[in-house]
C-alpha cells in the first residue's frame, strides 16, 4: 500500500542529527542536518518542498532535541516521541545485534513510526508544562541525592566508624 505522507526519522545527536525520509513511493533519502538554526531551517524547507503532510518521529537524547521539536513543531508539522528502550529492542529483532549507529538508528525509528509504536510530542514551552517537568526533574535529583547519601552511610561511614552496628 501506498501512503500520502513522507515519513521522516530523526536520530537526534549533540552536534548533528541524522534524519531519514521516506517518500510515499517508498524511495528514502538520508541527510545529515546540524543542530544550528540555519540547518534546521533548511531541514524545514526540505520538507515543505514536498507539499505534503509529513509525520516526524525521534528518539529524545538528554536536551538536544529540544531545538529540533521547537523548530519543527512551530512549522507545523506532527510530532512523535519514540522510546529508547523500544528503539534498542527493535534495533536488536530486526539486525541481530547490539550494533549502535546513527544511520541505523534511524531506520529503526522510521520502522518504528510506520508501525504506530510512537508516542505524541507535546513540547513542554508550548503546552505550559514547563514548571510541572522542571519540578519532577528536581524531585527526581533530590532523591536520586538521597539515595545515594544513604548507600554512602551504609557502605562506607557506618562500617568503618561503627562496625559493631553492621549486624543491626
Amino acid at each position: 500500500t501506498t501512503s500520502t505522507v513522507v515519513c521522516v526519522a530523526i536520530d537526534i545527536a549533540k552536534l548533528t542529527h541524522q534524519v531519514l525520509l521516506e517518500l510515499p513511493s517508498g524511495k528514502r533519502r538520508a541527510m545529515r542536518v546540524a543542530n544550528t538554526k540555519p540547518e534546521l531551517d533548511r531541514l524545514v524547507a526540505t520538507l515543505r518542498a514536498f507539499d505534503l503532510p509529513c509525520h516526524i518521529a525521534f528518539e529524545p537524547t538528554g536536551d538536544y532535541h529540544r531545538p529540533v521539536a521547537y523548530v519543527l513543531g512551530q512549522a507545523g508539522f506532527d510530532l512523535s516521541l519514540v522510546s529508547s528502550l523500544a528503539v534498542a529492542r527493535t534495533r536488536e529483532a530486526l539486525y541481530n545485534s547490539w550494533d549502535k549507529n546513527d544511520p541505523k538508528d534511524a531506520q529503526v525509528i522510521l520502522h518504528l513510526l510506520k508501525n504506530g509504536t510512537t508516542q505524541r510530542y507535546l513540547d513542554p514551552l508550548v503546552t505550559g508544562h514547563q514548571d510541572l517537568q522542571e519540578m519532577a526533574n528536581t524531585y527526581q535529583q533530590v532523591s536520586l541525592r538521597k539515595v545515594r547519601l544513604q548507600h554512602s552511610l551504609i557502605t562506607h561511614h557506618l562500617p568503618l566508624y561503627f562496625p559493631e552496628a553492621e549486624r543491626y
